[in-house]
Parts: structure tokens; sequence; C-alpha cells
């Protein structure tokens, strides 16, 4: 599902990039990681930062969400090709991708929203718009939107 963002949320997505694109992504920390795809018709290598809900530090495992559905560019071109490179503001390593079951998807969203606190309303609000339906943060809530916004595993190759 292809949604459209406002220009200010743009820009606040948009943040990150910028960070990683003047080489400062490190201070992001694990909150969020540079994946590196290649495009499945041209070729060519593209970059997008995405906000990791989930890091595993005993084994590098990171999650995060596809935001914009299963027809997120770089979630086709990682099908097409296999080929995914991930950092946290160093250089890019091989990464092994798998799609999370509903469970275990919907139970990484559970404490996503918790690390929120006071600003869950905003999460939600923001997850409302890229699902599509008024996300209220209820358990069926959370799995109808897994279905709709898959998360993605990332763990160092």
């Amino acid at each position: 599902m292809a949604t459209t963002m406002p220009p200010w949320l743009k820009t606040v997505f948009g943040a990150p990039n910028a960070l990683y694109r003047h080489g400062m992504g490190g201070m992001l920390g694990k909150r969020f990681l540079q994946l590196t795809h290649v495009g499945r018709r041209t070729g060519v290598e593209h970059t997008v930062v995405l906000e990791v809900l989930r890091y595993d530090r005993s084994n590098g495992e990171a999650v995060v969400v596809c935001g914009f559905g299963e027809s997120a560019q770089w979630l086709l071109n990682i099908g097409a090709n296999g080929d995914a490179r991930v950092s946290f503001g160093r250089t890019p390593h091989r990464a092994e991708v798998r799609l999370l079951d509903t469970d275990e998807a919907v139970d990484v969203l559970r404490h996503y929203e918790r690390r929120y606190g006071i600003l869950q309303p905003v999460l939600r609000k923001l997850l409302s718009k890229l699902a599509g339906f008024d996300y209220r943060g209820t358990e069926e809530d959370r799995r109808l939107l897994v279905e709709k916004l898959p998360l993605m595993a990332f763990r160092p190759a």
C-alpha cells in the first residue's frame, strides 16, 4: 500500500538520511540503520535510513517496519535479488533478511510502543497514516498493522 506523506513529515523522516549522508549516522546509535539495496530493474545501488524497532545485541539483529507495506521499493529490491547491506554509521555489512511471523511482529510492535511512553498518541497517529486505518494500539490493531506493514529483521551475514 503506497501512501503520500505531507511535506513536514518527509522533512522529519529525512533528518536521519541527512546525518548518514554527511558521515554522521553513527550519532544515531542503534536507533536507526542505513540499508543499502540494489535496484531490481536498474542494478543501481540505493540507500534508505530506517528506524529500528528492536535491536538484539546478542546477535546484531535489527528489526524494522516496512512503512509503505509490501510495495516499499527496498523490500521489492531485496525480494528480487536478496542483496541487503546494513550500517549503523560505519561501513555497510552484508545482512541476512527474514520476515517476522505475525506473533513475533506483534510482540516487537507492542514493546516498541511502550518505549514511546507519553508520545504513544503521536506514534499511533503516524501508524494510522501509514497503515490506512485508525490504529488504537489494541492487540487486534497490532495484528492488522503487521499484516499491512510487514516487519523485517536484518542480521549480520
